[in-house]
């Protein structure tokens, strides 16, 4: 289960109460940050973005590819590991929007991760250190470390053991 908060809305769907939820010039303001760190080609300036005007913790060296949907009214929930590689078009979400409820959870992303192209990452999810997340994957569950995931649903392509072994074997992990 993902560790999500519930909060229970009356009335309109949860979305008609957003700006109870969050501040109006928040979410203009990081609709703008992001934006503009969407198309930016230089890695450092967006890694300073996200952690100076979102509130995000970001790992040195870690990369985020062009287009990357960061979520535009909670990025301070969203922590990033070092030396990690988020996809091309992969949204990362902290929030969840429902009829009758909405949801908040912190998305915590390891050291040394690879999410591939157009993936998806609800909130509420840890990706281990060392995991990879295939490209197309809805990540609807924690990833454990150093496992290969993919899919939707995701599943378990490779444990650890499975991928330290494949490693072994491969002649370009050696020295």
């Amino acid at each position: 289960m993902r560790r999500t908060k519930r909060y229970r809305v009356h009335g309109g769907n949860s979305l008609w109460h957003v700006y109870k939820t969050v501040p109006f010039f928040k979410v203009v303001k990081n609709f703008v940050v992001i934006q503009a760190a969407r198309y930016t080609p230089f890695l450092s300036l967006k890694n300073w973005m996200y952690r100076k005007l979102l509130k995000m913790q970001v790992g040195n060296q870690t990369s985020f590819a062009l287009m990357v949907m960061l979520d535009v009214m909670f990025p301070e929930k969203i922590s990033v590991g070092r030396n990690t590689v988020i996809g091309y078009n992969t949204t990362i979400l902290a929030h969840e929007y429902l009829i009758k409820e909405y949801r908040l959870g912190k998305v915590e992303i390891g050291d040394e991760v690879m999410i591939g192209a157009n993936s998806t990452i609800l909130p509420g999810v840890e990706i281990g250190d060392g995991a990879i997340v295939s490209a197309g994957t809805v990540v609807h569950k924690d990833v454990p470390a150093g496992c290969f995931v993919g899919g939707n649903p995701m599943q378990v392509i490779y444990t650890k053991e499975e991928m330290d072994k494949r490693n072994e074997q491969d002649e370009f992990f050696q020295s």
